[in-house]
């Protein structure tokens, strides 16, 4: 038998060469891996987390410092527009994903499209809008993550319009969830196969879309705190009440233009805390005679921490006085400035003034109807003995001496009703008292508001001794205020007598008046002193000036500290002066605090 030759055996097992001299045949096996091969060649090039498989460590951490970096990202602003461009463009490329969207639930509960970015061109049009609104609707709803490899072959969305038009390859789309509830989505795609989702890529997302929700959260945490402080400094700013937000060191804070207006302030000279520049002191912007009466009240906010107010305080701009209402409360934990005062400032100098018009009109329509009942009165009488004067006189001639008695007679009646009218007239001028308990600060600050607008007063300097803790009094408003005007206006004659002997003799000389009030516990009596600098009054008139129709003034009636003693008698106290010449004038009353009291020892 014929053994085969070895050449025969080599042709069997060895493969026929083709082609160029020792150049190998491969086989359809051989070209099937090798295009695999090129093609996760193509896709780890596209995506790093398939070239560090074979380092899982590395690529960890690799992974979480692109969170890391995305994160600061994200947070590096609180304006929500911000934020959302932000999130969107570390979305994409983070994933490496051909295009992005970031939609919000409104408040119908519709998704709307907040941020979209495309990594060809940036920026998204409407038209490049169309995603799988299926896709985003169920992830809203559901709260939970949709992810494919290939939507064109995967049967949840393979019949998609919007997968088939943009030959779209791989979906990811993860909730935004801020305290358990959906807020929103974010949607990535590509359409290219080299650049596919992995599931590991869907895990990290789901990281970055926490990061993001917190971001957001914030973002509109910020943006409605925000939106809050401009509605508080809307509401502040339109107030017609004057507001002044003071720091513990009287620093301001805010200040709105009402406030401007009442203190005749420019915003202009005024730095408020946080200007960035040396914050104004509320004391210092303020005209240097006004500073103590604004210290006394903003100290004592501040070191009892209860609300004060000041009903009618008066307070000079340095051009004009005016009436202010005034209430200062303690606040407590300000943004930026911590604990401080809030002082709420309401100008009513307009308000006073109409109120002193009409009590002044009210007297004058009065005293008007009484002088008109007065003169009707009083001519009736002057008629009688008008016409028995003319009587007399032809009876006198006709020597009919009878009616000439008879016409004395008349007369002498006659005036003697008109006497007895006019006794009857003094005793109408002092009518019964009604007694209120009112503050005797608020009718000094009254009267001297009403005089001090006249011309006389404006040159005298004025200070205030009145205690914070005086009590109220209980007393005639208008008697008082009686009292008190008369005191004044004889104490700025007397300043004024003394002015024009210092300006004849080239002296300088300052008009000034001094109130002081004290309260006796012991006795419940409250004392008032009105004190002035003025010409003073000589030993032998101080005896008299109180008597009934004894005046120093030319053309005097007499009749004003005569009334101011029996009001301040009427009233259970006393009125007494001292005085010396060129020296001053001090007028003391003393009034008990209860009048039944009073009435009771009676």
């Amino acid at each position: 038998m014929k053994q085969p030759s070895s050449n025969t055996a080599n042709e069997d097992t060895q493969p026929q060469a083709t082609g160029e001299p020792g150049q190998e045949h491969e086989s359809p096996t051989s070209d099937m891996f090798a295009d695999l091969e090129l093609t996760l060649d193509k896709v780890a090039q596209s995506n790093p987390r398939i070239k560090r498989a074979d380092s899982a460590d590395t690529g960890r951490i690799t992974d979480l410092k692109a969170l890391l970096e995305a994160s600061v990202a994200v947070n590096s602003s609180l304006v929500l527009d911000d934020v959302l461009q932000v999130v969107m463009r570390k979305a994409v490329d983070l994933m490496q994903a051909e295009r992005g969207l970031v939609m919000l639930l409104d408040k119908q509960g519709e998704l709307q499209v907040r941020s979209a970015y495309n990594l060809c061109k940036e920026e998204m049009m409407e038209e490049d809008f169309r995603v799988s609104s299926s896709v985003t609707s169920e992830v809203a709803r559901t709260g939970k993550s949709i992810y494919t490899s290939d939507a064109l072959k995967d049967d949840r969305f393979s019949q998609h319009k919007s997968v088939l038009e943009l030959h779209l390859r791989s979906i990811m789309c993860v909730p935004l969830v801020v305290k358990e509830k959906v807020v929103g989505v974010i949607y990535l795609d590509n359409s290219s196969q080299t650049k596919m989702f992995l599931k590991s890529d869907l895990y990290i997302f789901e990281l970055y879309a926490q990061l993001v929700s917190d971001a957001l959260h914030n973002a509109e945490i910020y943006e409605s705190l925000l939106k809050l402080e401009q509605y508080n400094e809307a509401i502040i700013s339109s107030s017609p009440v004057g507001i002044v937000v003071l720091d513990m060191a009287g620093r301001i804070a805010t200040i709105n233009s009402s406030a401007l207006r009442a203190f005749d302030l420019d915003r202009e000279n005024i730095h408020l805390l946080g200007d960035g520049s040396e914050p104004s002191v509320f004391l210092d912007i303020l005209d240097q005679s006004q500073r103590p009466q604004w210290q006394k009240i903003i100290s004592t906010a501040m070191v009892t921490g209860q609300e004060h107010s000041e009903p009618r305080l008066r307070h000079n701009t340095g051009y004009i006085e005016k009436a202010l209402s005034v209430k200062i409360d303690p606040l407590a934990g300000l943004p930026g400035v911590g604990d401080g005062l809030m002082l709420t400032v309401e100008d009513i100098t307009e308000k006073t003034t109409m109120e002193q018009y009409v009590i002044l009109s009210e007297k004058l329509v009065a005293k008007g109807e009484m002088a008109a009942s007065v003169a009707h009165e009083l001519n009736n009488y002057l008629s009688i003995i008008s016409n028995n004067a003319e009587l007399m006189s032809l009876n006198v001639e006709r020597k009919k001496f009878d009616k000439v008695r008879f016409n004395s007679k008349s007369i002498i009646e006659a005036i003697q009703k008109i006497k007895r009218f006019v006794d009857n007239l003094m005793e109408f001028s002092s009518p019964e008292s009604e007694f209120i308990s009112y503050d005797l600060k608020t009718v000094i600050d009254d009267v001297l508001f009403s005089l001090r607008i006249q011309p006389r007063f404006k040159i005298i300097d004025f200070s205030m001794d009145l205690p914070a803790d005086l009590p109220d009094l209980e007393m005639d408003v208008g008697q008082i205020q009686q009292v008190l005007m008369n005191l004044l206006i004889n104490a700025a004659d007397a300043l004024g007598d003394r002015a024009a002997a210092e300006e004849s003799a080239g002296r300088d000389f300052q008009p000034h008046i001094g109130v002081r009030a004290s309260y006796q516990s012991a006795s419940e009596e409250i004392t008032l002193e009105i004190e002035d600098n003025g010409i003073g009054i000589s030993e032998d008139t101080r005896d008299k000036i109180f008597a009934l129709h004894f005046s120093t003034k030319q053309g005097g009636h007499g009749l004003g500290l005569h009334n101011c003693k029996k009001i301040v008698e009427l009233h259970g106290g006393t009125l007494a002066v001292a005085s010396r010449e060129y020296e001053g004038t001090t007028f003391t009353i003393t009034i008990p605090r209860f009048q039944s009291t009073r009435e009771t020892s009676d």
